[in-house]
């Protein structure tokens, strides 16, 4: 779904794959620099684990909490987007005539407008998907993994198919790969200002790169097999991401893949027809539905942990006695996640996520730096590669993406580009959080009281 809309933000050939290329440069420095906090504190938590002992608890709380109401709850809305539009391939979904959908409106101060029952099928049938993978992970795990595994298969089917399938059938136009779109004059702070936009898209493609640092206590020789493991792993995707984008621009020029809503789909049309395109939104159908699988398994054990340690609702941390599995974290993160689908659109969805990310991010990079002053002679398994450069050029990219995307943002609502401004709604969504930290800690400490038989809490 992103490379269309990057394709609309930034309408350039060459300038699209320098954005994919920057933004997976810029990942790899970040996660080298994770890394050497995944094994100085080789804990479950990772994130909230390094901005504990940084900056505290509220800022940790923020971070899970952020990750509750603006991180994984939108990315597994976003991904029931994508799922549900390829399903519109096939099937007819229903739309509610636009007076409907322009009656019922949510008006958010300073952020803007939601339409709930806009693109009414799209988010009914992604609803269903998310409520159905809900109870399929409530009832058991194994089925979980099995879900996933076959939808791995299948993804690395689509891009072999993607790639190979466009780049060598002779029936685009190297043409398109130099060609910018009509009325591409952006220049000075304007060019800037879309490159950020369209890095956005690039980001959400590479997320997850900050995984790895959650086991790197558990790495043997983290000094050589990190590095080999992030350096192979990222550029791996670097290359994918660049192919099927130059496969994508082969066949469709660049004003024509703008403003393409199914863009895998249209390209594959112009080499196989319709058989070849109605193929490949099968395969991202399976795929995408994997995906909100994965988010799921996933997701609902942050909300657990947080439930373990006291600082949410203590029933999100129950196992359930007959299924052996994290049975109200998993409803919850569902039910969220739904809610979430009703909010918007994709990009709505994914541009807030991966904003609220990267702010999460620079302050972890940041607290590396405080880290070496603070913990000089603390043990470090692994050490940040290029340290202080690599990590002070992922810290500047990332202060100037932050800015300019907040610009960005404000600036389209402003001018009535945009109907929402979607980065200062996951700051607010984090924000909300604040009350509930204090909210939390009073209501613990209440329950930590003296003993009236021992003179011991």
């Amino acid at each position: 779904m992103k490379p269309a809309t990057m394709a609309a933000q930034l309408p350039s050939p060459y300038l699209l794959i320098i954005v994919w290329i920057v933004a997976g440069i810029i990942s790899l420095f970040g996660a080298m620099a994770f890394a050497e906090l995944g094994t100085m504190f080789p804990e479950t938590g990772g994130q909230y684990v390094y901005l504990r002992y940084v900056y505290g608890d509220l800022t940790a709380y923020l971070y899970g909490w952020g990750g509750l109401t603006a991180i994984n709850t939108a990315s597994i809305a976003a991904i029931g987007f994508v799922f549900a539009s390829y399903c519109g391939y096939f099937i007819p979904l229903p739309h509610l005539p636009v007076e409907t959908e322009q009656a019922y409106v949510l008006h958010i101060p300073l952020v803007g407008d939601i339409f709930p029952l806009q693109n009414f099928g799209v988010k009914l049938l992604a609803i269903v998907a998310i409520l159905f993978l809900t109870g399929v992970n409530y009832l058991s795990v194994r089925s979980g993994n099995a879900i996933q595994f076959i939808a791995t298969v299948l993804k690395t089917v689509v891009i072999l198919v993607l790639v190979f399938g466009i780049l060598f059938s002779g029936k685009g136009d190297a043409r398109n790969l130099i060609s910018n779109g009509p009325g591409f004059d952006l220049s000075g702070w304007k060019l800037l200002a879309a490159f950020m936009a369209a890095t956005t898209g690039a980001f959400v493609s590479y997320d997850g790169w900050n995984v790895l640092n959650m086991v790197g206590g558990e790495i043997k020789d983290p000094k050589r097999n990190i590095t080999r493991s992030l350096v192979m792993g990222v550029w791996v995707c670097i290359i994918i991401y660049v192919l099927i984008s130059l496969a994508y621009m082969y066949v469709l020029p660049i004003g024509v893949m703008g403003r393409s809503s199914l863009v895998a789909s249209d390209a594959i049309n112009v080499v196989f027809g319709n058989v070849g395109g109605a193929v490949v939104a099968a395969l991202i159908v399976v795929s995408t539905f994997g995906a909100v699988n994965a988010n799921l398994l996933t997701c609902a054990r942050v909300i657990f942990a947080m439930g373990e340690t006291k600082t949410f609702f203590k029933g999100v941390a129950k196992v359930h006695q007959k299924f052996k599995t994290p049975g109200n974290a998993v409803l919850l993160q569902g039910i969220l996640s739904c809610l979430f689908v009703l909010s918007g659109s994709f990009d709505l969805l994914a541009d807030m996520y991966i904003f609220v990310s990267w702010f999460f991010y620079g302050l972890v990079i940041l607290g590396l730096f405080i880290l070496r002053k603070r913990m000089p002679h603390a043990e470090r398994p692994y050490k940040a590669w290029g340290y202080p450069v690599i990590p002070l050029i992922f810290l500047l990219f990332t202060t100037v993406y932050i800015i300019t995307t907040l610009y960005n943002d404000i600036n389209n609502y402003i001018q009535g580009k945009t109907a929402f401004i979607n980065s200062v709604f996951g700051i607010l969504l984090t924000a909300i959080g604040i009350p509930f930290y204090f909210y939390f800690k009073r209501k613990y400490r209440k329950e930590v009281v003296l003993s009236p038989d021992e003179n011991k809490v």
